[in-house]
This record gives structure tokens, C-alpha cells and sequence, in this order.
């Protein structure tokens, strides 16, 4: 098992919505309104000064489902860069 965490601007929501949808994730934590702060996406507060937000998805998922996540995810990251479009792949030991 592998946890995949996705890290992504709200205005992106939508789209990876469906991406997981599609991919049948029927099973996720999703933090909303985080604030952060990308190498290439800028400060994000959700403030007038550094307005927009992020959203986290945590998916705990079989090996290759994470992968098919993780391709789909950088395609949309290659055609909406400036949005700000991150995923991670960890290990997942155990869970309850």
C-alpha cells in the first residue's frame, strides 16, 4: 500500500475531483483552505495581499493506483503550471 498525498491551488479542485473519481479513489481525506507556499505557485494565505488557497487529498491506495494518480496529476500540472500541482508517494506500513 502506498499513501498519496496531493497538494494543489482550490481553483484546481474540479479537476482533480475527477481525476480521482475517474480513477475510482472512493475513499480519501481531503483538508481544505490550507495555506502554503510553492517554489513556482507564490504565497498562497487567502489573503488580499497573497490571495488563493491550497487543498491537501490524503489516499491510501495499492501501488500501481498511486502511480496511475501520480501520471495523471503531472500531465495536469504540465498543462496548468501556474495553478500549482504537487503529489507525493510514501510508504504506507500499516493501517486500521
Amino acid at each position: 500500500m502506498k499513501m498519496l498525498m496531493i497538494i494543489y491551488n482550490e481553483a484546481l479542485d474540479n479537476e482533480v475531483m475527477e481525476i480521482l473519481d475517474r480513477l475510482d479513489i472512493s475513499g480519501y481525506t481531503k483538508i481544505p483552505k490550507v495555506f502554503g507556499k510553492g517554489n513556482k505557485s507564490g504565497i498562497h494565505l487567502g489573503t488580499d495581499i497573497w490571495p488563493g488557497l491550497n487543498n491537501i487529498i490524503y489516499a491510501a491506495c495499492q501501488e500501481e493506483k498511486a502511480k496511475e494518480i501520480f501520471l495523471e496529476l503531472k500531465e495536469l500540472r504540465s498543462q496548468l503550471a501556474h495553478e500549482g500541482v504537487k503529489a507525493f508517494i510514501m510508504p504506507l506500513e500499516e493501517s486500521l
